[in-house]
C-alpha cells in the first residue's frame, strides 16, 4: 500500500524504467537505430567543407569567384635546382643541361603539363644560384598526391647524374603525398587505439571482461552511429575529416565516462544489499539523471562553436554535440536493458589477480585528502587556488600563429627543407598571395592597365620582390596574380606585406577600374582572415558557454552558489590547461619530457577549440560530483558529511575515467604534427588537473567554506523550472516501477 504514493520523478529514472521492463525492445531499438543511421549516412554520403565555404572576407569571395567560374586549378609543382657550392650559376653549362634534364624528365612522366623553364619565367635568384622549373599536375588538384610519385621517382633520377647540384621537387602534390606518407598511418594508428586503450583500463577498474566491454560497446556504438548520422546532416551543414576525429575522440570520452558512472552506481546499490531491480531504479534516477545534466552541458558547449562562423569549427561542433547527444540517449536507454538483461552475468570473465572492484568502495587515498581539505578548507582553497594560478601565469603571454612547415613537422620530413630553401631564395615564392581579378570584360584596356600597375607597384612597393605572374582566363573574365610576398614562410612579417597588397597597391590600381572585383588569397590571406575571423568570434562564443552553463547548473540544483561555483571552477582548470600548453609550446619548458619542442607559438585555433571542448567535458566530473553531494544532503547528512560521502564515493569512478580520458588524449599527444601535440596535451593536462586537484581538493574545500549557504537560491528565483531529482535511494526503491500516471516529468 506504501507503494501506490511514491512518484518516480525525472526523465532519465522513468527511461531506464522502461528500458528495464522491455529490455528486448530497448535493445532492440537501439541497434535498429544505430544500423539505419549507418545505412542511411552511407546511401547519403558525406558532403564535405568545399574551399569556398572555408572561411567567409576576401579568401572566401576569392574562392567563389573560381567556383563560379569553373575554372578548376591544378595542382601546381616546381623543381628547385640549386649549386651545392657557391661559384655555380645559372649561366653556366653545368646548371642548363640539369635544368634541361629535369623539363625533359617531369614532361616524359606524361602526368605533367605546361612544363616552364626559369629561363623561360626567368625564376632565377638574385644569387643566381637557384632556379624553379615549374609545372602543373594533370587532373583534380585534390588527388594529385596520389599521381605524382612518378615525377618524384624522375626528378630523384636526375639528381644521380647532377651529383654538384641540388635537384628537389616541391609543391602541393608532393607535400600532400609525404604528408600522407609519414601521419596518414599515424592518424590511424592513433585513432585505433583509443579503443584497445580505453579497454584495458576498464578491466583493471572492474576486474571483469563483461563489464569492461559494455562502456566501449556503447561508446563504440554512438560513434557509428554518428557517423552515420554525419553523412546525412552533412548535407546541410558540411562536414570533414577533423571534425570526424574530433567527434571520434569526444565520442570515445564521453560514451565510456556516462556508462562508467551508471554501471558503478548500479553495483554499489548492490553491494549495499539492494535486489537487482531496485538498484537499476536508483543508478536511473541519480546517475542517469547526472548523465543527461552532464551531456545537454556538454552538447551547450559544443554548440558554441557553431557562433565562430568558421565552417571547420561549425563541423567540429556539430558533429561532437550529436555523438554526446546519441551517447547521452544510450546511456540512460540501452544501459539499463543491458544490465537487466545480464545480470549477475556482468560479472563474468574475471581477470586473475584483480579483484574485484566495489561499487561502493569509498577510495583510502581520497578519504585521507579529504579529512584534511575538511578540517583546513582555507589554507587548501588558498593553496590549490595559487598553485593554479601559478600555472596559468604563462598563458597571460600566448602568443598564436598558424605554425609554419619547419614548425610543424621540424625536420622529421626532407621537403621541410626543401620548403626552407625555396624561401630562402625565393621569398614568398613556394606560397605566394593570388590576386583573383573577376571583370565585366578582363581583356579591356582600362582592365589591363591596371594589372600592369598593380604587378609593378607591387614590388616598387616592398611588398614583394618578384617575379609577379598573371594568369588570364579570357572566357571567364578572370585573371590570376600571383605575387609572392616579402616574408616568405614568417607569417608576421608576409602578413605585413599582406597588408601592404590590400590596403595600398590595390586601391591605387585595380580598384580604380569600375566593375572589377580584385580578393587576394592564398596561404598567407588564408592565415590571416582566418586569425580575424577567429578573433572575432571568442567574445559571443565564450559569453553563449558560459551564459548557459550557468543557466543549466543552477536549473540542475536549484542553487545561485553551486552554478557561480561551476562556472569558476572550470574556468581555472582551462586557465591552467592554457598555462601548461604555452609553457611547454611556446617557451619549450619541459617540452622534451613529451617529445615536444618549442615552437614560439600555440596554433591559432587551439586556445577556441579546448575552451569549448573543456568547459563541456570538466561537467562530467561536476555534476557527477555534486550530484552525489546534493543526494546526500537531502537524505539528512550535514553539508560536511556530505561533502565527504560524496566526493570519497565517486573518486574511484572519476579516477577512473579520468584516466581514460587522459590515456586518449595523451595518444594524440604522441603523433608527430606539433599541432596535434598541442591538443593531445592541453586535453590530457587539463583533464588531469580537473579530475583531482579542481575536484578532488578545490570543490571540497570551496564548498566546505561556504556551508550551507551551496544551497542559496534567492526567492525570485524560485520560479525557475525545478529540474532537479530530490529523491533519496530509498524513495526510489519503494516506488512502484508499474505506476506512471500522475508522474511528473523533470530531469
Amino acid at each position: 500500500m506504501g507503494n501506490q504514493g511514491a512518484r518516480v520523478r525525472g526523465l532519465a529514472a522513468r527511461a531506464g524504467g522502461w528500458s528495464a521492463r522491455h529490455r528486448w525492445a530497448a535493445v532492440g531499438i537501439w541497434v535498429v537505430f544505430v544500423v539505419l543511421a549507418m545505412g542511411l549516412g552511407s546511401a547519403a554520403g558525406r558532403v564535405d567543407v568545399k574551399d569556398s565555404d572555408q572561411l567567409k572576407g576576401e579568401t572566401h569571395t576569392a574562392a567563389k569567384i573560381i567556383e563560379d567560374a569553373g575554372i578548376e586549378q591544378p595542382a601546381s609543382e616546381s623543381v628547385l635546382v640549386q649549386a651545392r657550392n657557391g661559384t655555380t650559376r645559372a649561366t653556366d653549362p653545368e646548371f642548363r643541361a640539369a635544368v634541361t634534364d629535369v623539363v625533359a624528365a617531369v614532361g616524359a612522366t606524361g602526368r605533367v603539363t605546361d612544363v616552364t623553364s626559369p629561363y623561360d619565367t626567368r625564376t632565377i635568384s638574385k644569387d643566381g644560384r637557384s632556379a624553379l622549373v615549374q609545372f602543373d599536375m594533370r587532373g583534380a588538384a585534390d588527388t594529385a598526391g596520389e599521381r605524382v610519385e612518378p615525377v618524384l621517382k624522375a626528378v630523384a633520377r636526375v639528381q644521380k647524374d647532377h651529383g654538384s647540384l641540388r635537384i628537389e621537387e616541391i609543391g602541393g602534390a608532393s607535400m600532400r603525398k609525404q604528408y600522407s606518407d609519414a601521419f596518414g598511418d599515424d592518424f590511424q594508428q592513433a585513432e585505433y587505439s583509443a579503443v584497445p586503450v580505453a579497454l584495458g583500463i576498464l578491466l583493471i577498474a572492474f576486474g571483469a571482461l563483461v563489464a569492461a566491454l559494455l562502456p566501449v560497446a556503447l561508446a563504440v556504438t554512438a560513434i557509428m552511429a554518428t557517423m552515420g548520422l554525419m553523412g546525412i546532416v552533412s548535407h546541410l551543414q558540411p562536414m570533414s575529416d577533423t571534425a570526424n576525429s574530433v567527434m571520434l575522440l569526444v565520442g570515445m570520452a564521453v560514451g565510456v565516462d556516462y556508462c562508467l558512472f551508471y554501471l558503478r552506481r548500479e553495483r554499489e546499490e548492490r553491494d549495499a544489499g539492494r535486489d537487482a531491480g531496485t538498484a537499476l531504479r536508483i543508478a536511473a534516477a541519480t546517475s542517469g539523471r547526472a548523465i543527461v545534466v552532464s551531456g545537454v552541458t556538454v552538447c551547450v558547449a559544443m554548440a558554441g562553436m557553431l557562433f565562430t562562423g568558421l565552417a571547420e569549427f561549425e563541423a567540429m561542433g556539430l558533429a561532437s554535440l550529436m555523438v554526446v547527444a546519441v551517447a547521452m540517449v544510450g546511456s540512460v536507454t540501452v544501459l539499463p536493458a543491458l544490465l537487466s538483461l545480464l545480470g549477475e552475468r556482468v560479472e563474468k570473465g574475471r581477470v586473475p589477480f584483480l579483484r574485484r572492484r566495489r561499487g561502493g568502495g569509498e577510495s583510502r587515498f581520497w578519504t585521507t585528502v579529504l579529512r584534511g581539505v575538511l578540517a583546513r578548507p582555507v589554507v587548501f582553497v588558498v593553496v590549490a587556488v595559487g598553485a593554479l594560478l601559478a600555472v596559468a601565469a604563462p598563458a597571460l603571454g600566448m602568443k598564436t600563429s598558424q605554425l609554419t612547415l619547419d614548425q610543424e613537422f621540424g625536420d622529421s620530413l626532407p621537403i621541410v627543407q626543401t620548403y626552407n630553401r625555396v624561401n630562402d631564395a625565393f621569398p614568398g615564392g613556394s606560397e605566394p598571395a593570388q590576386v583573383v581579378v573577376k571583370a565585366g570584360d578582363i581583356e579591356a584596356p582600362e582592365v589591363q592597365q591596371a594589372l600592369a600597375r598593380f604587378k609593378e607597384r607591387a614590388v616598387s612597393s616592398g611588398a614583394s620582390r618578384g617575379p609577379v605572374d598573371i594568369r588570364t582566363y579570357a572566357a571567364r573574365n578572370v585573371a590570376f596574380v600571383y605575387v609572392p610576398l616579402v616574408g616568405g614562410s614568417d607569417f608576421d612579417k608576409a602578413g605585413a606585406s599582406l597588408e601592404k597588397l590590400r590596403d595600398e597597391v590595390r586601391p591605387a590600381t585595380l580598384g580604380t577600374v569600375d566593375g572589377v572585383s580584385a580578393p587576394i588569397t592564398g596561404q598567407v590571406a588564408g592565415s590571416h582572415d582566418f586569425n580575424e575571423q577567429l578573433v572575432g568570434s571568442v567574445v559571443p562564443v565564450f559569453a553563449f558557454v558560459v551564459v548557459f552553463a550557468f543557466l543549466l547548473m543552477l536549473v540542475s540544483f536549484r542553487s545561485l552558489t553551486v552554478a557561480i561555483t561551476s562556472i569558476v571552477l572550470n574556468l581555472l582548470s582551462v586557465g591552467a590547461a592554457y598555462g601548461i600548453l604555452v609553457a611547454v609550446f611556446q617557451h619549450g619548458w619541459g617540452a622534451s619530457l613529451v617529445g615536444a619542442e618549442g615552437v614560439g607559438a600555440i596554433v591559432t585555433w587551439l586556445p577556441l577549440f579546448l575552451f569549448v571542448i573543456l568547459f563541456g567535458l570538466s561537467m562530467d566530473y561536476h555534476v557527477f560530483v555534486v550530484s552525489r553531494i546534493r543526494e546526500a544532503r537531502l537524505r539528512g547528512r550535514s553539508t560536511k558529511d556530505a561533502i565527504q560521502h560524496g566526493v570519497v564515493t565517486t573518486a574511484g569512478v572519476v579516477t577512473s575515467a579520468a584516466v581514460i580520458m587522459v590515456a586518449v588524449f595523451a595518444i594524440f599527444g604522441t603523433l608527430s604534427m606539433q599541432s596535434m601535440k598541442q591538443m593531445g596535451v592541453g586535453l590530457a593536462a587539463a583533464v588531469l588537473i580537473d579530475a583531482t586537484v579542481i575536484r578532488g581538493v578545490l570543490l571540497p574545500a570551496v564548498m566546505a567554506l561556504l556551508g550551507e549557504r551551496n544551497w542559496y537560491l534567492p526567492k525570485w528565483l524560485h520560479r525557475l523550472p525545478d529540474l532537479t531529482h530530490d529523491e533519496a535511494p530509498e524513495a526510489v526503491a519503494a516506488a512502484s516501477p508499474a505506476r506512471t500516471e500522475g508522474e511528473r516529468l523533470g530531469v
